[in-house]
């Protein structure tokens, strides 16, 4: 069903809903998370949270009834803890939608509704998740309490696809120069804010410590004052996402610092990719992280093949039971 016709449905059924619930684990949690900060900054009434699934599992929030909308996501829906937390939210009452790529998933079958993403082919369509994931967001907010720029993000979803593969065609020179600079460095750091900021931290848990072995950590760009500055010198090594939009100048800042200390930093600027040119500024900051982590994806393949270490290698998951 249309992403459009099942929030119609649920409002028909929930008139008084009172809050949105992202739960996930993993990239999965962390592709929640731009639709998450939507609704946190244009919603008045809705209350919404990110959870990790076990937590939500073992804490879940007194607040979830029958007037709770949970979205549920995981890629090929058989991730145990996040078919559990769509089994819960349901024994509560809530309406759960569950977000995946098989259709016939344990999540698929435990869900109110069932919105199935595309993954394989091109780029742009492992950013399938994340977009329709927003898309869910933007048409509970527009359909409960009106959303002034709803043609604009709408906008922004008809072009979102054509400039993520139009740009990752274009970067395969500078994320080779990225992966032979970085290839042998003990530990890199993600940096970035706004809608932006778990990208940063998928980046570092998934596509480095899980699929290349490798130490890193993330952290907020405004956070990076507080504390993490003082490790920054010529022998530390960063990846800082760059949005083009209201929180630019939270990672201009960060930039500035690093630069002034000589430290070692790949940057990733959604302006060189020019994505205020095909998106109203209205909107344009909920579309970074779909464009960013697009390019984040050529960077990993590129680290892949000068390490001789594909993006596939596990030593644990899948292996063993834990």
């Amino acid at each position: 069903m249309e992403i459009k016709r099942i929030i119609e449905k649920i409002k028909s059924d929930i008139p008084n809903l009172n809050g949105i619930y992202f739960v996930g684990c993993g990239a999965s949690c962390a592709d929640l998370y731009p639709a998450k900060y939507f609704i946190e900054h244009n919603s008045i009434k809705l209350r919404t949270s990110l959870y990790t699934a076990n937590e939500f599992n073992y804490d879940y929030p007194k607040a979830l009834d029958k007037d709770t909308l949970v979205i549920t996501c995981s890629l090929g829906g058989e991730t145990p803890e996040t078919v559990s937390a769509s089994k819960l939210a349901m024994e509560k009452g809530a309406t759960v939608i569950s977000v995946t790529n098989k259709p016939n998933s344990s999540l698929a079958k435990n869900c109110n509704y069932l919105v199935v993403h595309d993954w394989d082919g091109k780029y742009s369509l492992k950013l399938d998740k994340m977009i329709k994931v927003l898309q869910i967001a933007v048409e509970v907010l527009n359909q409960y309490e009106g959303y002034e720029n709803y043609n604009d993000i709408n906008s922004g979803f008809d072009k979102i696809y054509d400039l993520i593969d139009q740009s990752v065609s274009t970067v395969v020179p500078e994320a080779r120069e990225f992966a032979e600079k970085f290839k042998d460095d003990e530990v890199i750091y993600l940096m970035s804010s706004g809608p932006t900021y778990k990208v940063a931290y998928s980046f570092s848990i998934c596509l480095l410590m899980e699929m290349q072995w490798k130490n890193s950590g993330s952290f907020h760009d405004g956070e990076y004052f507080h504390g993490p500055f003082e490790i920054t010198d010529e022998n530390a090594s960063f990846i800082l996402l760059m949005n083009d939009g209201k929180t630019r100048a939270i990672d201009a800042r960060a930039l500035e610092f690093l630069n002034r200390f000589n430290a070692k930093t790949a940057l990733i600027d959604a302006k060189d990719y020019g994505l205020s040119s095909i998106i109203p500024n209205s909107v344009v900051d909920y579309f970074n992280p779909m464009l960013i982590s697009a390019i984040l994806r050529i960077y990993a393949e590129e680290l892949a093949t000068v390490r001789n270490h594909p993006l596939t290698k596990r030593r644990y998951m899948w292996k063993l039971t834990y």
